[in-house]
C-alpha cells in the first residue's frame, strides 16, 4: 500500500476531510438560506398586487398543499434513516431508504408542478400579476432544489448499489441530508408564510 493510500485512508484525515467538506457545505446552504429569505422578503411586498385579479389565496388548494407537505417530512424521515443506515455499513438497507426518500421526493414534484400548471390553464400564470410571479419565483426555486436533490439521491443511490461503502460515500451522504433536510425547512416556511396566512388573510 502507497504512503498516499495509506494518508487518504487515516481516520485522522478522514476527520479533517470531513470537517473542511462540512464546513464549506454549510457555508453554502447559508448562502442559500439568503437566497429564499429574499424570495420571501419579495413574496410579502408582492403578494397583495393581484392587478385586478382575485386574492393571491383564492387559489390555494390548502388539502393538496397538505398532502404535499406529508410527503416531503416523510420524506426527510425516510432520509435519515437511510443515512442512520449507511453508517451502519448496511447497503440495502440504505438504498431502501434513499428509493423511498427518492419515490416521495417526485411525488411532492409532481404535485408541484401540477400546482404550476392548473395555474397556467386558469390564466394565472407568473406574468398575470407581481403577487403571483413572486408566488411561482418563490415556489419554483423550491422545486429546483427538489430536482437537484432528486438527481444527487439517483446518483448516491446508483454508488451504493456499485460500490461498498466507506468513509467517502458516508461524507457524500451525510453532506446530501443536511440539504435534504434543509429543502423541508424551506417548505414549511413556505407552506405556512405563503399558504396558510395568505388563507388565513
Amino acid at each position: 500500500m502507497s504512503t498516499n493510500t495509506t494518508t487518504l485512508e487515516h481516520p485522522d484525515h478522514q476527520a479533517k476531510l470531513l470537517d473542511k467538506t462540512s464546513f464549506g457545505f454549510w457555508v453554502y446552504l447559508m448562502t442559500d438560506l439568503v437566497l429564499f429569505a429574499t424570495l420571501f422578503a419579495t413574496f410579502a411586498v408582492m403578494r397583495t398586487n393581484v392587478a385586478s385579479g382575485a386574492p393571491l389565496s383564492e387559489h390555494y388548494n390548502l388539502p393538496f398543499v397538505l398532502v404535499e407537505t406529508l410527503l416531503l417530512l416523510t420524506s426527510s424521515f425516510t432520509c435519515g434513516l437511510a443515512l442512520l443506515a449507511v453508517r451502519a455499513k448496511q447497503s440495502q438497507l440504505a438504498i431502501a431508504g434513499f428509493g423511498i426518500t427518492f419515490a416521495l421526493g417526485a411525488c411532492f414534484l409532481g404535485m408541484e408542478l401540477y400546482e404550476f400548471r392548473q395555474l397556467v390553464i386558469e390564466g394565472n400564470s407568473w406574468r398575470a400579476s407581481g403577487a403571483l410571479s413572486s408566488f411561482f419565483t418563490l415556489v419554483g426555486t423550491h422545486g429546483a432544489h427538489i430536482t437537484i436533490g432528486l438527481l444527487w439521491i439517483g446518483v448516491m443511490m446508483w454508488r451504493l448499489a456499485t460500490k461498498p461503502i466507506d468513509a467517502n460515500t458516508v461524507r457524500r451522504l451525510t453532506i446530501l441530508s443536511l440539504f435534504w433536510h434543509f429543502l423541508d425547512i424551506v417548505w414549511i416556511f413556505i407552506f405556512t408564510m405563503v399558504y396558510l396566512l395568505g388563507a388565513a388573510s
